[in-house]
């Protein structure tokens, strides 16, 4: 009579063990975004007429650094990246856009109201409208895709939900640091953005409700309201004056760096991480 043998597990190789260790695909996660908008991005410039430069080269980068993503989930986590569904997206992106617009203009209204928010008067035309689109869908698309992608959903699936937004709260606020005429109160503000954004990840387990609030915050301060956005130059359709102390109005570093901000972004946090919550539950 024969004896069954055991089944024996075959132990992964060390280049299998390796890759999917988390923090070096978390790596080799940001450089597959970030590297082809930086590259895109310098070949364009060195090679193509400034003429030539206008609106499409940032959104080439960003569908590139999409698509290198992609490459990145199916060679080297070896999985089809649901994150990046078509099905709904554009449904979600509205969304986000409208909730991201949404709270800039309760910012915007709430310091009217106090005085501290003027429009003084518009632009030449809607050129400020178009000039900073193209760039807003670029820096909303990789910097979803780095810190919600990447670096968010690797950690939580390694240590777990909270150790995942600490770490994103943490990093997308230290980034951030470079900027000019930030603050303490910008630092922590950058902070709070992270986690309602991360927050709208776990709602939907995908990045376009995401990256529709961060780009719809961005093109309304960035675009509409000649306002700084994130210490960078006010530049936009209509001129904003923005008269009162710098914690209420953010100064030079424009709303992000306001107590108002806190207040509202606060509140998105919690709503928007028990509705995640709940969601999950369900």
């Amino acid at each position: 009579m024969s004896i069954a043998q055991p089944a024996v597990t075959p132990i992964p190789s060390f280049r299998a063990r390796l890759f999917t260790h988390p923090l070096l695909r978390i790596v080799l996660g940001v450089v597959a975004v970030m590297l082809p908008i930086s590259l895109t991005l310098a070949l364009i410039h060195a090679l193509v007429p400034q003429p030539l430069r206008v609106v499409w080269p940032m959104p080439l980068a960003a569908l590139l650094s999409f698509l290198s993503y992609r490459l990145f989930t199916t060679r080297i986590e070896k999985r089809l990246p649901t994150e990046l569904a078509f099905p709904g997206a554009a449904r979600e992106v509205g969304a986000g856009v409208g909730l991201g617009a949404s709270l800039g203009l309760a910012v915007a209204g709430v310091l009217a109201v106090a005085g501290a928010f003027v429009i003084t008067g518009s632009s030449a035309g809607w050129e400020f409208l178009i000039k900073c689109l193209p760039e807003q869908i670029m820096v909303a698309t990789f910097e979803e895709l780095m810190f919600r992608a990447v670096l968010f959903r690797i950690v939580e699936q390694r240590w777990g939900m909270r150790v995942a937004l600490a770490v994103s709260f943490v990093l997308f606020a230290l980034v951030h640091l470079q900027n000019d005429n930030i603050s303490a109160l910008a630092v922590l503000n950058t902070g709070v953005v992270s986690l309602t954004l991360c927050g709208a990840y776990m709602l939907t387990r995908r990045v376009w409700l995401p990256i529709g609030i961060h780009f719809g915050w961005n093109f309304l301060y960035d675009g509409v309201f000649a306002v700084p956005l994130s210490g960078h130059a006010a530049r936009g359709w209509l001129q904003v004056s923005l008269p009162g102390p710098e914690w209420l109005t953010g100064g030079a570093y424009g709303v992000e760096a306001s107590v108002l901000t806190l207040l509202v972004w606060g509140i998105a946090t919690v709503l928007v991480l028990k509705r995640a919550q709940l969601h999950h539950l369900a």
